[in-house]
């Protein structure tokens, strides 16, 4: 009994210290915060006195607060309309372009000539030649034969679309080549410039095989296999073609070479002969006025009825 009655003084004992204490802080906190309270009052009071009766001091305190608070707002309103903010370092990698530099001296003569009679800018142009190269070695074209189609489709335009629908560098029917842009990712995928030129080689490939020719493949690839003419298509094309192929030979083509005229035979008992088109390199090139116009769009019907 002795025992449990001494751990129950000892209980209380401790109990009643801790009481104590407490109730001891809490008195000294509960002081400390009047008199800080008290402390603070006296120093706004002092300052209030001060301010009131230094117009200078009370003019350059409103000053520095007006400026704190315009900065805040200006800060705020730049964190809006700042486009450039946020920032994207992989942007770079999705554009279509190339340091001409990286390119072989024949490549890059024909990017540069290329550039300046499209009026496009160098580095994309390079990023396409060197795209023409790889697909023709790939798929056994000339690489200057695909640019040329791409020059007289589009004249370089990436975004260009012919009224019935034919779309992107190459000028493919988009909605008849579907499947072709499956692998890309969809339809969509035809105005990016490395896949439309892709997807237009691969049709080319396809047109000349069933032609037997270049020329005849041509004829297949704007639609007019089974028509009578081919609207001088198939002739601008080779033409375009010669200037790219006189680049690669080194020699000098003006930027602004119109197409030689096609060459027509003559009468014969009376009748016309059809006119037979020439290769570009028949017929020396005419120079054309430095505002040249893009070579004229394909006949829509004629479109048509190909891709």
């Amino acid at each position: 009994m002795s025992a449990i009655q001494s751990w129950s003084h000892v209980r209380s004992a401790v109990s009643r210290s801790s009481r104590v204490f407490i109730t001891d802080v809490g008195h000294g906190l509960l002081a400390v915060s009047h008199n800080s309270l008290a402390l603070i009052g006296l120093g706004v009071l002092g300052a209030s006195l001060l301010l009131g009766g230094r117009a200078d001091l009370r003019s350059s305190l409103e000053a520095q607060a007006l400026d704190w608070l315009l900065e805040r707002h200006e800060a705020r309103i730049d964190v809006d309309t700042d486009l450039l903010a946020p920032g994207d370092a992989s942007a770079v990698d999705r554009a279509t372009a190339t340091d001409p530099a990286e390119l072989n001296r024949q490549q890059a003569a024909v990017a540069q000539w290329l550039a300046r009679r499209y009026r496009v800018a160098p580095e994309p142009v390079s990023r396409l030649v060197q795209e023409a190269w790889s697909l023709g070695q790939r798929v056994g074209l000339e690489p200057t034969l695909i640019l040329a189609i791409v020059a007289i489709e589009s004249s370089f335009n990436p975004f260009a679309q012919s009224a019935v629908g034919a779309q992107g560098l190459m000028q493919v029917m988009t909605r008849v080549h579907d499947d072709k842009y499956l692998a890309f990712g969809g339809n969509h995928a035809a105005f990016d410039p490395l896949t439309n030129l892709r997807v237009g080689v691969q049709v080319l490939k396809d047109c000349i095989a069933k032609a037997g020719s270049v020329e005849g493949g041509l004829r297949h690839y704007v639609g007019a296999a089974n028509l009578v003419d081919d609207g001088g298509y198939a002739f601008k094309v080779l033409s375009e073609q010669g200037f790219l192929q006189q680049l690669l030979r080194g020699r000098s083509v003006p930027v602004t070479a119109r197409m030689p005229v096609p060459q027509t035979a003559p009468k014969i008992d009376g009748g016309d002969a059809a006119s037979a088109p020439s290769t570009a390199r028949s017929t020396p090139a005419e120079e054309a006025p430095h505002d040249r116009q893009a070579p004229s769009p394909v006949s829509t019907a004629r479109i048509a009825l190909a891709r």
